[in-house]
């Protein structure tokens, strides 16, 4: 069973309307996943792409067996969306919306875990599992091949890059997942490992992570405790200043805390192999597997 996404997901797009939610849902359905529903408010009625468009996401549940969200909508609405596809107890909820204020980060947040949903995001790419053709997202789906190793990321772009390194030397992907670029997110890397470890389907895990926050060494530890599968890690950011943001709204260093060495250290600590570039990822995987 892939994490979080598989064949049998259903997903409604809000904010299709928009130039980025109709853009990017063609290229989902391209890819082949199951779109059923678009929801942007005052445009019901309407179609995208052949997909029928709902003034709520309430109304296209009524109509449609819909699971799963995906979020195109502006910054300043995005967390009243989420809600909202949380309150439809739609699972996961990707995202993908970036500049999401922190309190709407928050209570968004709060809300899902409360009734046990997944958010991804905000600030993601989203989540892709190869093998069933199911794309929740932006990311290039040709360079993701399918596979048994699972792969999380902070950085949509190092997604991208790793899976194609990875695709390139033979080694495919259960389910790939952007976990998002801000301080505050839903799922964060020690949860993901969890989802991972109950998907016998992955045999190996990639780690990508960045400066930043300790959520990379929490993941490490869980890892040493808990994961009993090969793990490669990588971390961006070994040359950033400190105190200085770099790219990411969650990729800034103050003192010792978030810096590169201190993840590898963790990782190194868990006995998880740190590469020292991208296109390294996929030659240590070789000899960990």
């Amino acid at each position: 069973m892939p994490v979080l996404v598989d064949k049998d997901t259903r997903v409604i797009i809000q904010g299709i309307t928009g130039s980025q939610g109709t853009f990017h849902t063609e290229a989902m359905l391209e890819y082949g996943t199951k779109i059923v529903a678009g929801m942007t408010p005052g445009k019901g009625g309407e179609e995208v792409h052949g997909i029928p468009v709902y003034d709520s996401v309430t109304q296209a549940k009524k109509d449609h067996d819909i699971t799963a969200s995906v979020i195109f909508v502006p910054a300043p609405f995005a967390g009243d969306a989420a809600m909202e596809a949380i309150d439809a107890d739609l699972n996961p909820v990707v995202l993908i919306t970036e500049h999401v204020p922190v309190k709407d980060e928050i209570r968004v947040i709060h809300a899902a875990k409360k009734k046990g949903i997944t958010i991804i995001g905000p600030n993601t790419p989203g989540i892709i599992t190869p093998g069933d053709k199911q794309k929740l997202g932006i990311m290039p789906g040709h360079v993701f091949s399918s596979g048994e190793v699972g792969l999380m990321s902070r950085s949509g772009t190092l997604t991208y890059e790793i899976a194609a390194g990875m695709t390139q030397a033979g080694i495919g992907i259960s389910t790939a997942i952007g976990l998002g670029g801000d301080p505050c997110v839903g799922l964060t890397p020690a949860e993901g490992v969890r989802l991972f470890k109950d998907d016998k389907k992955t045999k190996a895990l990639v780690l990508v992570g960045e400066i930043g926050g300790d959520a990379e060494e929490r993941a490490a530890a869980y890892v040493k405790e808990n994961y009993d599968r090969p793990v490669v890690a990588f971390i961006a950011g070994r040359t950033a200043p400190p105190g200085k943001r770099m790219g990411h709204a969650g990729a800034i260093i103050s003192g010792s805390s978030g810096t590169a060495a201190a993840k590898i250290k963790a990782f190194n600590n868990a006995d998880v192999p740190v590469a020292e570039r991208p296109s390294d990822v996929a030659k240590l995987l070789k000899e960990v597997m």
